[in-house]
């Protein structure tokens, strides 16, 4: 039971448990002996209920059981057991179930053995209720008897709504019941999604809600069952279609396409940007028009994805014309046909397109060698910011935003804006008689969902995002809750990254053009700086597609995943940040443009076990093919396997300029390593390497 603390046990209590030991060992001898022969006699199910009613989790006797009944069953079946009917037969086995659970009530394989017996269709629901509720005075949370009465309700089709008021009943008995509020978000679900009479209208029903958990909240600030509740409904607020946010290339925008020569295939990337994750992109619903090709054959790749396979970003590749060098358009239509869907399951509905021209010329090689060949300083003193000069400003919107029309932009019901204003009101003033962290958590998603709303199609357009209190919230969590702290801090460097491109005004200040100013020959990259800002994870990537140059240094980053969305990132600083291993790096794998990369004073090889190694193959791993087997690497090289890891990583890379010094695995080894490896490299922790 919850709450009841363990001790230890006495001498006697030892004694009678190696006796009770040696008597479950006997009879399991016994029960393996029958299983393994197909004995179904009466005295072998009687010595497998002994075993059961004992020890009711072992899966072994339960699934010997079911063959034992099967078998009892298809012989009286077959007229050839005429002592015990059907039904007598399954109500032992019910029985059995019975006692089983009361020597412990949370045996996975007593319940499940209890539906099996069920769907056989000689028992009665009725009598199931009957003994779940006595059940569950026993333990009102037990998640086992709850999942039960999901099973039995189904079965009887007993209606949502009753089953939603035993929840209510059952959260006034006792509103810490998790596996009550639980159960209640399940039918919740079902009675919104198939607009049961009284659930139609979706704002009111959850607003009450709102109101019907606020009482628990207030009861008891610091019980979480209740705000577990709240956040689901906050969800649910907030469950709306997915938006297409931006694209690269940018809409509106002339891509320069340079070769080296006029008659070779080329391709360049395209990727589309969502307000969330999403699946289902693909040249079924995405459709590509340009002369060159009709863009059917396109296969899209989400980045970053998750479990499910679905990601805010998506990324194809353009073929462009092999025999001229004329400039071509692009059209890409998003959502043109139904398909593309989110996480929560909401249809991205909307279709919008974007538009862009690419011209191809050829590049001149000397500038080309020249451009690759200089060494990177990243000084500041090289970086032109960007003014607020009109031209200026519209260059960088051509950029960064996307020109969705008035009519795709879809608003928010009023009705949802002041179900969240009044759950910020309530937050705050519960906050002021209870200092609970999870109030504070609350209230920060609460501030966070509300700048979500007036960022993607509030109706209240005058309304301003609020950053600076959630951030200040985050800082205060981080104090309060310290084993919590990178959740909190990854949290805080959302909001913050938010606040700091809420529009193309404040975007400029982070900008600028980067230019060497001792090769003034050398073309400028267009520059992004995010350096000391305490940020242990990168968003808002969809305002930085356009992006050549970024410096992230100075951070607390543990972790790039999201940076495969920057296909024109050519210039990387990653220096003094928490990178603990070259895995962290594999997003950089999918950036083909990449020249120059800093991880220098990094955790590269300062911890002794290394999280992410799961999640790449090692040369042992039959999986990988014999590709692992570089041809610079004779068989006799033991550094090979030594770095393997960053093999994996760097073998894709064509960096030209590298700096990894300050890290733990940094030494002369793997520099000559490395080194050998990407022959392209002409800079290495800042010497030349020619």
């Amino acid at each position: 039971m919850h709450g009841i603390p363990r001790k230890a046990p006495t001498q006697e209590e030892r004694d009678d448990s190696s006796l009770k030991a040696a008597k479950l060992r006997d009879l399991q001898s016994l029960l393996l002996h029958f299983h393994h022969n197909k004995i179904y006699t009466e005295e072998a199910i009687e010595i497998s209920a002994k075993l059961l009613e004992s020890n009711p989790e072992h899966y072994t006797a339960w699934n010997y059981r079911k063959l034992a009944v099967q078998h009892l069953l298809d012989r009286h079946q077959q007229n050839q057991l005429d002592s015990q009917s059907p039904q007598s037969i399954l109500d032992d086995e019910l029985i059995l179930v019975e006692n089983a659970l009361k020597t412990n009530f949370k045996a996975y394989g007593a319940w499940h053995h209890r539906k099996w017996v069920l769907s056989k269709g000689h028992s009665s629901s009725d009598r199931e209720l009957r003994l779940l509720g006595k059940f569950q005075k026993l333990d009102s949370r037990n998640f086992h008897a709850w999942n039960y009465r999901r099973f039995i309700t189904e079965l009887k089709k007993i209606p949502d709504e009753d089953e939603l008021q035993y929840t209510t009943d059952m959260i006034y008995d006792n509103f810490s019941n998790y596996s009550a509020w639980h159960n209640r978000s399940m039918l919740l679900s079902k009675l919104l999604e198939k607009s049961a009479k009284g659930y139609e209208k979706r704002e009111n029903v959850l607003s009450e809600e709102f109101e019907f958990v606020r009482n628990a909240l207030f009861t008891d600030p610091d019980d979480q069952s209740g705000w577990f509740y709240h956040s689901w409904l906050l969800g649910q607020t907030l469950k709306r279609e997915p938006l297409f946010l931006s694209s690269s290339p940018p809409h509106g925008s002339n891509l320069s396409l340079s070769i080296d020569k006029p008659y070779r295939e080329r391709h360049f990337p395209l990727i589309l940007y969502f307000s969330e994750a999403v699946g289902g992109v693909s040249s079924s619903t995405v459709n590509v028009e340009y002369f060159y090709d009709g863009g059917d054959g396109l296969i899209w790749f989400p980045l970053a994805a998750n479990k499910l396979g679905f990601s805010q970003a998506w990324l194809t590749y353009i073929k462009y014309p092999l025999d001229t060098l004329e400039s071509f358009h692009v059209k890409v239509t998003i959502a043109q046909f139904p398909g593309i869907i989110s996480s929560s399951g909401m249809p991205c509905s909307r279709s919008c397109y974007i538009y862009f021209t690419a011209s191809i010329c050829l590049n001149n090689q000397e500038d080309s060698e020249l451009q690759t060949t200089h060494k990177i300083s990243w000084n500041e003193e090289n970086i032109k910011p960007h003014s607020t000069h009109p031209e200026d400003a519209n260059l960088l919107a051509s950029l960064c935003k996307l020109d969705i029309t008035k009519e795709n932009k879809p608003t928010t019901p009023m009705l949802c804006m002041e179900t969240i204003s009044n759950e910020i009101a309530c937050s705050r003033e519960l906050l002021l008689s209870s200092n609970c962290k999870i109030g504070k958590l609350t209230l920060a998603r609460l501030l966070v969902a509300h700048n979500t709303l007036i960022t993607y199609g509030c109706m209240d357009s005058g309304t301003e995002a609020n950053y600076e209190e959630i951030l200040a919230l985050y800082h205060d969590l981080m104090k309060m809750d310290p084993a919590h702290i990178g959740y909190y801090e990854d949290e805080y460097s959302l909001v913050l990254m938010k606040q700091l491109t809420p529009n193309t005004e404040s975007l400029l200040k982070l900008c600028g053009n980067y230019q060497e100013l001792s090769s003034p020959s050398i073309s400028s990259y267009t520059s992004v700086r995010l350096k000391g800002l305490s940020l242990s994870r990168v968003s808002c990537l969809e305002h930085l597609l356009w992006v050549q140059m970024l410096d992230l240094s100075n951070n607390k980053l543990r972790s790039i995943e999201g940076l495969e969305a920057l296909q024109q990132l050519s210039c990387l600083k990653l220096s003094n940040n928490r990178l603990s291993s070259f895995t962290a790096l594999e997003p950089l794998k999918m950036l083909n443009s990449l020249r120059v990369l800093d991880v220098s004073y990094n955790e590269i090889g300062a911890h002794t076990i290394d999280t992410r190694r799961y999640l790449c193959s090692s040369p042992l791993n039959s999986t990988t093919g014999s590709k692992w087997q570089s041809k610079i690497f004779t068989d006799g090289d033991a550094d090979l396997k030594h770095f393997w890891y960053a093999y994996l990583l760097f073998r894709d890379l064509n960096l030209v300029q590298l700096d990894i010094v300050g890290n733990a695995v940094v030494d002369e080894r793997l520099k000559a390593f490395l080194v050998k490896l990407m022959p392209a490299l002409k800079w290495f922790d800042g010497e030349s390497c020619h």
